[in-house]
């Protein structure tokens, strides 16, 4: 044994050639913490003093090789400042290049995934052997940082600045036969024989036969481009990422400039580049808002897998009341991801509209090459339509998904509580109507919850898991470790109207319909929240959700919460709606959609949207984006305040990742109380002070008023 840490342990074979394991205790997989740095750097003094030694393989025991750097120790050393980001990343770097510099071969044996750092330690290695169900890649533009330990530098002279650029700006994972096709890898090969290959080729580089030296020398050296090549390589690819990443992500571009600034550079020169680009973005709102989003990420999946472990069963057979659009979007997610589900409808037309929906979105997957026509015909047979209760009388959970109506609802409920187990759970779909309301009709209350789908449910992540007054714990657990089953990802909220998602949502709205009404021009307060960040300006998305369930939803929410969402005049809303302009659901809303070439539905502005709207609201006016801005988020942030106040929703943890998976919340802003950490709650408050004639949308809660005075944040 030359070296035993707990990440990492090397040892000597009889024939010289030494094997470094990464092996992270307590683990499930390996991650470059800073321990495992440490243990890295030791690992290597302890070969440094080995002899007899002749190439050195690196490989993992786990499942995985690395998934990349920690970054839940990211927040620690960043909130130090840059001179604490430079150390920690100039110890990294001095590291991978003692790697890179042993005086004989070295060989990685990539399994699993290599990401991030994973990667980068892998590319400081002469030579790659992957594993063909393994993905390497460095994804840290999405998380608004770049590659750290030498991915800028060392990547672009192993598989070309072209690709380089794809790969660290995009940061999407790389499979294998792409990986070997550009050089990145040297081999692919089954699994069970990487470790051997990777010993093999260790021998035969150490023999001569394969020439390492050369290897080094080209990604220690300057890019092999000449000055013409350079400057066209580098002005196509930042022009090409300047217009995929847009001025909200710097990251990408940041990457992209110092690969260039690097080029004519060796690697000590091109490395110190690499790390003042990184500390150029370390610290941005973006980066600090995606890499909380990751975080966050993690802590919801732990809690939904948490409730997943309460379940007393496994849903084995759903059932979906309902079948339609949604009802067929439910069935396709619930099949597609390999829980059975019986589809209900009272009518044959149901049926084949449901069953159309899920034929509609499997072809696509198989159109896409991401799915075989077999596994196609797999899926659907796991969608048993039916008009009789029969086939729903073993299910393990049942969604109601018809029409949003109380009695409806209430009445279909009650009937099929008759006909399943009576430790079966059922869940509505509902959008508004209180569960605790619904519940009222049923014998086992205690069995029933909420299980809010986002449309389109295929697309839309989010699945709201709602808590009635009787909802017991295995209601919710059930339904939240179905959520997992079907890749959605889950939030428990508390019944209220709206629940969580639309009781915040539609505050956001009444800015709308109020700057409407005092005479803003719909299409500029889009275009102001496009340019803020949202995917959608709040006219157009309203087109989108559909107009008259806009109107229903708002109405809803009116009667709950009349000190402020009852607007008190007819709503821009209410005047499309009345006019029958349903959005793109009937092709008219706020918006004309006419059909592309290709047969998408284009928003066009006319001026028939102006004429209905006159009557109803003030002259034209031009309002600022700043006011707009203002306008349309105060009433978003208060009510969310009102909501974590009243636990409505557990933690700002869970309230931002509802409205980014949810509505699409601008992910480079982390989310809604993540927002106002970054301007401050005292000037948040102050903001929204200025708009408290508008009435208690715009009124800060005592507690947000309290965080103020104290200068507290939402997250430390």
């Amino acid at each position: 044994m030359i070296f035993q840490g707990n990440a990492i342990r090397v040892t000597q074979q009889a024939d010289g050639f030494a094997e470094l394991v990464f092996d992270l205790a307590g683990e499930s997989v390996n991650k470059f913490n800073v321990a495992t740095l440490q243990e890295l750097e030791q690992a290597l003094a302890a070969l440094g003093k080995a002899s007899g030694t002749k190439g050195l393989v690196l490989t993992s025991a786990k499942g995985v090789f690395i998934v990349g750097a920690d970054i839940t120790e990211f927040n620690g050393v960043f909130s130090r400042g840059n001179d604490a980001i430079a150390d920690y990343l100039g110890k990294a770097n001095a590291i991978f290049s003692q790697l890179e510099d042993l005086p004989y071969p070295t060989v990685v044996a990539i399994n699993g995934y290599a990401l991030g750092g994973g990667l980068e330690v892998c590319l400081a290695c002469d030579f790659r052997v992957m594993a063909d169900s393994a993905k390497i890649g460095l994804p840290e533009t999405k998380l608004g940082i770049i590659p750290g330990f030498g991915g800028t530098v060392r990547l672009p002279r192993v598989i070309g600045v072209d690709h380089a650029i794809e790969w660290i700006a995009g940061g999407a994972e790389q499979k294998p036969a792409t990986a070997l096709a550009l050089g990145a890898v040297d081999a692919v090969l089954a699994n069970d024989l990487l470790r051997d290959a990777a010993f093999d080729l260790c021998r035969q580089a150490a023999d001569g036969v394969f020439d390492y030296r050369a290897r080094r020398a080209v990604k220690t050296g300057p890019l092999a481009l000449n000055d013409i090549e350079r400057v066209m390589a580098f002005t196509t690819g930042k022009s090409v990422v300047a217009a995929q990443a847009g001025k909200h992500f710097p990251a990408p571009l940041a990457a992209v400039n110092a690969m260039e600034k690097a080029a004519t550079c060796g690697r000590a020169d091109a490395l110190k580049i690499e790390t003042d680009a990184f500390l150029s973005v370390a610290r941005t709102p973006q980066a600090t808002a995606l890499i909380g989003i990751f975080l966050n990420d993690q802590l919801l999946a732990k809690t939904a897998k948490g409730w997943e472990k309460k379940a007393s069963k496994k849903v084995a057979q759903a059932a979906v009341l309902g079948a339609g659009i949604m009802g067929g979007g439910i069935a396709y997610q619930s099949a597609y991801k390999g829980t059975p589900i019986v589809m209900k409808d009272i009518a044959q037309a149901g049926l084949d509209l449901g069953l159309g929906e899920a034929n509609k979105l499997l072809s696509k997957q198989v159109e896409k090459g991401r799915m075989k026509p077999a596994a196609m015909g797999d899926t659907l047979n796991r969608i048993v339509p039916t008009l009789t209760y029969d086939p729903v009388k073993t299910a393990d959970i049942v969604v109601e998904a018809v029409v949003e109506n109380p009695k409806v609802k209430q009445a279909v409920l009650a009937e099929v509580e008759k006909h399943v187990a009576d430790d079966a759970i059922i869940a509505s779909n509902t959008s508004t109507i209180s569960i605790s309301f619904l519940a009222d009709s049923l014998q086992r209350p205690q069995n029933f919850c909420g299980m809010h789908f986002f449309n389109p449910v295929h697309a839309m992540p989010l699945v709201e898991v709602i808590r009635g007054k009787k909802t017991s714990d295995e209601a919710i657990a059930r339904t939240v470790a179905y959520a997992n089953a079907m890749g959605k990802k889950a939030i428990v909220v508390n019944d209220c109207p709206g629940f969580l998602v639309n009781r915040v949502l539609f505050p956001y709205f009444a800015g709308f319909v109020q700057l409407v009404k005092e005479g803003a021009d719909f299409q500029q307060i889009d275009a102001a929240m496009e340019k803020w960040g949202w995917p959608m300006g709040p006219a157009y998305l309203c087109d989108v959700v559909g107009i008259d369930t806009c109107v229903h939803a708002a109405h809803v929410l009116a009667d709950d919460f009349p000190d402020r969402m009852k607007p008190g005049y007819k709503t821009a809303l209410e005047v499309m709606y009345e006019a029958k302009r349903l959005g793109q659901k009937n092709g008219l809303g706020f918006y004309n959609y006419e059909k592309d070439k290709k047969g998408k539905p284009v928003k066009v502005a006319k001026e028939e949207t102006y004429a209905l709207l006159a009557p109803e609201v003030a002259a034209r006016k031009d309002f600022s984006e700043e006011e707009i801005i203002a306008r349309m988020m105060v009433p978003m942030c208060t009510e969310m305040a009102r909501c974590l106040d009243e636990k409505i929703v557990e933690s700002p943890v869970e309230a931002d990742m509802a409205l980014l998976y949810g509505l699409g919340f601008p992910a480079f802003r982390g989310g809604v109380c993540r927002w106002m950490d970054s301007i401050g709650m005292k000037a948040f408050v102050e903001m929204a002070d200025q708009y408290a004639a508008l009435g208690k949308l715009y009124e800060p809660t005592a507690s947000q008023r309290a965080m103020a005075a104290a200068g507290q944040n939402y997250f430390a």
